[in-house]
């Protein structure tokens, strides 16, 4: 008799099968093999990985333009367990040629495995023991989902009380649209629905955590004078070069999100070559401005931008590899609730001539914002899986609910 034991449970096994107690957490870093890509390697040392690893016991994928230098750099896919890795890094850090020691620099900072936090301005800190819910309130009358609309500050909260007793770490309040093909609102009409919405909620639930969803530098400044903790910002800081300069002197976490153009055009530019790598690759690099500024990973987390710039295919292969994100020294937003391509995907299903939400059967149609609940609920899952460490959503009850079921699965 065999069966397949789960990653989550190979502790719980380990333990159980009755090893010497000093030997679980060895075996438990053979169990599982971890991809990882390591971009723009030098040629020379890409073949050099790939003897290591194969002498260590595990591979590495190199394209057939290494074997020959036909190219001066490549990127690599390194096929190994914990233990590979380890051993991978002692050899290299004999080897101080060919950009090794960048590669040597990553693999440490992979194996470190540092807990994530955000530090508030304030001294607080929010730690990601468990995936932390943000809950959004737009003061708009125009935002995507009209559930999530709230006009007048009685609305804002009634929806920050509850959101909060649901289990909310985080209230994210914006005052403008950002959805597909919208236009943007003036900066004095947003600075009057954001900056009255910020001081109500601090004043009413001063212990809150505030995120503004702005990326105007300006707005940002005021906001966290009247009781913001984080910006959240979906130009990471390119709309308003001065952005840069408030994080710098409020010393506010900040959101920095992946998108290309603007909200007007942003569906038009969806052109990648591989998404997850670009995506990476670009918050990454946004990240590197603040670091030269001495700001460090517990300021800064990184949003993918799901459905910014991208078509559902790019959506989803972003969802499915959230840990491209994940497996760096910042935390990680996922921010899908309720979105276009959630619509889309169930909505599909009327091409497969099943009857969804009472249209007619053999036609193609999204489903409406009202009815993406339970996709919003799989992308969590997802979030849970991927190792991020918030979701942005509308539904912060349910959400909180799902996170909780699904860790204590995978912890027991």
């Amino acid at each position: 008799m065999l069966y397949e034991v789960n990653p989550d449970a190979l502790h719980y096994e380990l333990e159980h099968l009755g090893v010497y107690k000093a030997s679980v957490a060895i075996l438990l870093g053979k169990g599982q093999i971890v991809p990882l890509k390591a971009l723009h390697v030098r040629t020379p040392a890409a073949n050099i990985i790939k003897q290591e690893m194969l002498a260590a016991g595990g591979d590495c994928a190199t394209p057939g333009t290494a074997i020959t230098c036909a190219v001066s750099h490549v990127d690599i896919l390194l096929l190994g367990n914990q233990k590979h890795y380890k051993t991978l890094l002692y050899k290299l850090k004999q080897m101080p040629y060919f950009g090794i020691p960048e590669i040597v620099t990553d693999l440490e900072s992979y194996l470190a495995d540092v807990p994530k936090c955000t530090v508030l301005a304030d001294g607080r800190v929010l730690r990601y023991d468990s995936v932390k819910v943000m809950g959004i309130i737009n003061v708009t009358p125009d935002s995507f989902y009209a559930g999530s609309r709230k006009n007048g500050i009685d609305a804002v909260l009634e929806q920050a009380e509850r959101m909060l007793a649901e289990g909310a770490a985080i209230l994210d309040i914006g005052g403008e649209s950002t959805r597909p093909g919208s236009d943007p609102v003036k900066a004095e009409e947003e600075r009057a629905r954001v900056l009255p919405a910020v001081s109500a909620v601090k004043k009413a639930f001063p212990g809150s955590i505030i995120s503004v969803d702005t990326y105007r530098a300006a707005l940002a400044k005021e906001a966290m004078e009247q009781g913001g903790d984080i910006i959240n910002d979906v130009s990471a800081m390119t709309a308003d070069k001065a952005m840069i300069e408030v994080v710098t002197k409020t010393k506010v976490p900040v959101i920095l999100m992946h998108r290309k153009g603007v909200s007007k055009d942003m569906q038009q530019q969806c052109e990648y070559k591989n998404v997850v790598q670009e995506v990476t690759e670009y918050l990454l690099g946004r990240a590197a401005i603040l670091a030269e500024r001495q700001i460090g990973p517990d300021k800064v987390i990184l949003d993918p931008g799901i459905g910014f710039a991208k078509n559902d295919e790019q959506n989803l292969r972003l969802i499915q590899n959230l840990n491209a994100l994940t497996v760096n020294a910042y935390p990680v937003l996922l921010a899908a609730s309720r979105k276009a391509t959630i619509g889309n995907v169930l909505g599909a299903e009327m091409a497969e001539g099943k009857s969804v939400a009472g249209n007619v059967p053999g036609t193609v149609t999204s489903l409406p914002p009202e009815e993406r609940m339970e996709g919003t609920l799989a992308t969590t899952a997802a979030a849970v899986y991927g190792g991020a460490n918030l979701v942005r959503v509308h539904d912060v009850k349910e959400n909180v609910r799902l996170i909780r079921m699904l860790e204590a699965i995978r912890k027991v």
